[in-house]
């Protein structure tokens, strides 16, 4: 067992978020939410009526940790594929307002990926979503990537956010991460199982539990089964890191030369999980690019994590509110070789 790092260390941190400028490359969505509450059941069909009364967006996927990128601080370039679509106006519209560069953002004739969740009574009733998932344009492709390559030199760490909607392709990644690596660039990766093998070289991945499984071909019933699995990523794609996020129990962390700490999660209260992982990566890869190491990189992003779940619908963290949840009560202490771990942070969209 070894001591928890002292809260006053991972504040320090904290202060260096403002000069850290972070690229996003991605799955851009939209989140929208129909607020409302229900009173009786539909007489057409044994489904709740909602009475709607407000109605919101946020920025979804890569917009997501963008924004939680934003939100926290840093300055940040987006880059993805929007559609010719009111959707696709609103959210340009949205990352504008928060600050957000999205020079590198293509529009393209697919329609912008929308994310729709009806929430009544503080739970979600129906989520409905628009999207189509097949690969971008050879020429569309072309251009995003040539966009992040000549975005490289002026940011500190590219966060590649893999949801699998088209967007990153074996294509992009072959050219993007040995690119970024040349530059010594921090380059961090939420994952897709069907790009794995493609991601060798990167700083470091924070895939969930089933993530890491799918990733080695198997269930990960046990907390051995995690750290086999963790090693074995680590050892095939060569990386620095690899966070696996565990849900209400916390994440295990894996470092190049066989460390691998478990850090108990610090959520006091969950409401809603989803986007919970891209609050994750956002601080972890933030932390990372002002200087920290790789735990307390890990140990930032943990905190930001319990305070996301703690909202309703996607949300974001701001810097007040991690360095309160840091100057308040002492975290436990973490647990290297500990042998606990169940559910996974909700990512996949």
């Amino acid at each position: 067992m070894t001591p928890a790092i002292p809260n006053h260390r991972l504040a320090g941190v904290l202060r260096h978020f403002r000069q850290a400028k972070v690229l996003v490359v991605g799955d851009v969505m939209l989140d929208e939410f129909i607020w409302g509450k229900v009173n009786r059941i539909s007489p057409e069909a044994p489904v709740p009526v909602v009475w709607v009364q407000s109605e919101s967006i946020m920025p979804g996927g890569a917009a997501n940790v963008a924004n939680n990128l934003r939100s926290l601080g840093a300055q940040v370039s987006l880059i993805g594929a929007l559609g010719y679509d009111r959707w696709g106006a609103l959210l340009l519209e949205e990352l504008l307002r928060r600050g957000i560069d999205t020079g590198g953002t293509m529009k393209t004739n697919r329609p912008t990926t929308v994310k729709t969740r009806v929430i009544a009574h503080h739970q979600q009733v129906v989520r409905v979503d628009r999207e189509r998932q097949e690969p971008l344009t050879s020429q569309v492709a072309d251009r995003l990537t040539q966009n992040i390559l000549e975005r490289l030199p002026q940011v500190d760490a590219v966060v590649i956010e893999d949801y699998g909607k088209g967007v990153v392709t074996p294509r992009l990644l072959e050219t993007v991460i040995p690119a970024a690596r040349r530059q010594k660039k921090i380059v961090t990766v939420d994952p897709k199982q069907e790009h794995f093998q493609l991601y060798r070289g990167v700083t470091a991945l924070t895939p969930n539990r089933a993530e890491a499984g799918e990733a080695v071909g198997r269930e990960l019933k046990s907390d051995a089964d995690i750290d086999r699995a963790g090693e074995e990523i680590l050892r095939r794609l060569g990386c620095e890191g690899l966070l696996v996020t565990l849900g209400e129990d916390g994440m295990r962390l894996f470092e190049h030369g066989g460390r691998a700490t478990t850090i108990p999660t610090v959520a006091q209260e969950v409401f809603d999980v989803a986007g919970a992982g891209d609050t994750v990566i956002a601080a972890f890869t933030l932390a990372l690019a002002s200087g920290a190491s790789m735990e307390e990189a890990a140990r930032v992003s943990n905190y930001a994590a319990g305070i996301v779940v703690g909202k309703l619908g996607v949300a974001v963290v701001t810097p007040d509110e991690l360095s309160a949840r840091l100057n308040g009560p002492v975290a436990r202490r973490s647990r290297v070789g500990s042998r606990k771990a169940r559910g996974p942070l909700s990512r996949r969209r």
